[in-house]
Parts: structure tokens; sequence; C-alpha cells
């Protein structure tokens, strides 16, 4: 959940609204409906939805999202799961009552665990869910980073500390101006390790 949960607001934060929901969504379909851990990945889900809507000039459709976010945010303490809601509550109402404030100011950024956390910042395990969501949301082939989010991790359980497939998905997920070129090597780092995998397989 709290890798999850960070992905999506930094995310978020970094301004990816249409993407932040990615992150957030399958553990969300997987919870109790009703339950705060639901209501709270329901409310942020509305949330980032409001705000993408807003941006489009849909005020309609961003005033509904973001009355339906509040209403279930609004049960939550003023902070859960290490994040400060109240700020996030009140921007729903402002959002609700004028969606036009997307124009004339930044949607409130979600702070957890006491930072505004940014993709810049995120620790390995929510860069790897970064990093899937936002292939998808700029139209990259999400296999190789799977796969390279798979060899990174057994190069961290091995404990390399100098692994290429580490190092290229914090690069994917930070770098906005070089994310394809970024996503090339990584996909060629990804092709040689399957084929050295192919050819010891092929030994026994």
């Amino acid at each position: 959940m709290r890798d999850r949960l960070r992905a999506g607001v930094a995310i978020f934060n970094d301004g990816h609204y249409h993407a932040a929901h990615d992150a957030w969504e399958d553990r969300w379909l997987d919870l109790e409906s009703g339950s705060d851990d639901e209501r709270l990945l329901h409310g942020l889900i509305q949330y980032s939805a409001a705000v993408f809507h807003a941006r489009e000039h849909n005020w309609q459709g961003a005033v509904g999202l973001a009355e339906s976010a509040d209403g279930y945010l609004a049960t939550l303490p003023a902070e859960y799961r290490d994040l400060r809601l109240e700020p996030v509550r009140s921007f729903l109402a402002r959002l609700a009552a004028d969606p036009e404030i997307v124009e004339r100011r930044r949607p409130i950024r979600i702070e957890h665990e006491g930072t505004v956390p940014t993709l810049a910042a995120l620790e390995f395990a929510p860069t790897a869910i970064a990093a899937v969501v936002l292939a998808e949301e700029f139209g990259y082939d999400e296999e190789p980073i799977v796969r390279a989010r798979t060899y990174a991790r057994r190069d961290l359980e091995d404990g390399a500390d100098d692994s290429k497939f580490i190092t290229l998905l914090f690069d994917f997920v930070r770098e906005d101006a070089h994310r394809g070129i970024i996503f090339q090597r990584l996909s060629d780092h990804v092709g040689r390790r399957r084929a050295r995998e192919e050819d010891v397989k092929g030994l026994f």
C-alpha cells in the first residue's frame, strides 16, 4: 500500500494528473468497498481525475468529480496513512465551487510522510511502480520496463551496487527530456540479459 500510495502521490505532484490514478487503481480494486483505505484511494483517484478534467476545460466533469472525491475523503482523519488530507479537501471544495481555479493556480500538492514527494526523490520500490505507470502514460512498451524491474529487484537481492537496471529505471522516471533515449538503452540491456538467460537455459 505504502509504495503504491507514494508512487501515485509523486506522479501527481509532478503534474502527471491523468497518470497518477494508475498507481493507485490496482490496489484500490482489491480493497473492500467502504473501508478507510478504499475511501482514501477512491478519493485520490477522483481528485486526480477532477484536476485532469478541469485542465481539459471539462468544467462539469471536474465539479462532479471534485464533489465526489471530497465525499470519499470527508470521513477520514485529517492525517491518514501519513497523508495530510485537510489541504486536499480544502482544495476540492474550491475546485467544486470554481473549476477554473486550475488556470490561476497549481492544484494543491499532496504531502506524505512529512514531505511533498516528487519523482526525483522516490526510493526504488515506488520508482519501480512509477516506471510502469509512466510507460503506459507516454506510450512506451511496458514489457521491457516490467522485465527491467524484475532484473533490478534480483540485483538488489544479490547485493549488486552497480545495477544498470536500477539506474535506468530511476533515469526513465526522473528525466522527462531524455525518456525516449533512456527507454531504448533500457530495452537494449533487457534484451542482452534475456539473451544470456536463454544461453544458460540452452546448456541444460
